[in-house]
């Protein structure tokens, strides 16, 4: 607990606009290596599952943000909003990359996002998480409400999970990466509900 503690007191210093100064850093040196020949004989692709698995991790580190505090005391909440922030940003670089580098063509790109589920699942992905980015301030708070706020914003646990669908259809073959995705999105949505160490389930009066 004192550990914690000594986090928490840590993280408090740290202002959150600094994560936006060392988000774009990744993606730059994604995309140079790709011009550079760093990402192998297929960039384009490299490139675009690079920029949506960070995407997949920061938004699987976001939904932690909750059971972390809960169950271990550590408070990162006041990060959540730029974290989901680059979430967002990292999608939609995944995106423009399939889009402009990718297909290019824009009945092709139509006729996937009909006739391929996991180009399907991904765009409904990407299309829950334009409201939550458009309200990530404090005057959409302000505006609808913390309890509407809050409603609108649990389009999160769909939107991550279905990250987590889109990466697993992708993959080729059976590999264990996007299973793992997949079962600790399931346990931090589980946990959400989970009473904390200590705490016993509110009852309901008869």
């Amino acid at each position: 607990m004192a550990m914690m503690q000594r986090i928490n007191q840590t993280t408090r210093k740290l202002p959150a606009w600094v994560l936006y100064l060392i988000a774009p850093l990744p993606a730059a040196w994604w995309f140079y290596q790709g011009l550079t020949g760093g990402l192998g004989p297929e960039p384009i692709n490299a490139l675009e599952r690079l920029y949506g698995e960070f995407a997949l991790q920061l938004l699987v580190f976001g939904l932690a943000i909750t059971p972390l505090r809960k169950f271990l005391k550590l408070d990162l909440i006041r990060f959540r909003r730029a974290i989901g922030l680059i979430a967002f940003s990292y999608v939609f670089l995944h995106l423009s990359v399939w889009l402009f580098l990718d297909v290019q063509i824009l009945a092709q790109i139509w006729a996937d996002i009909l006739k391929r589920p996991y180009v399907t699942i991904g765009m409904l992905a990407f299309t829950l998480l334009v409201p939550l980015a458009m309200t990530s301030n404090n005057w959409s708070l302000r505006r609808l409400g913390p309890v509407r706020w809050r409603r609108l914003h649990k389009l999160t646990y769909a939107a991550v999970t279905l990250g987590g669908v889109h990466f697993l259809m992708i993959v080729k073959g059976f590999q264990w990466e996007p299973i793992i995705y997949l079962g600790i999105i399931g346990l931090l949505l589980l946990l959400r509900v989970v009473p904390a160490p200590g705490r016993s389930p509110v009852r309901k009066a008869a």
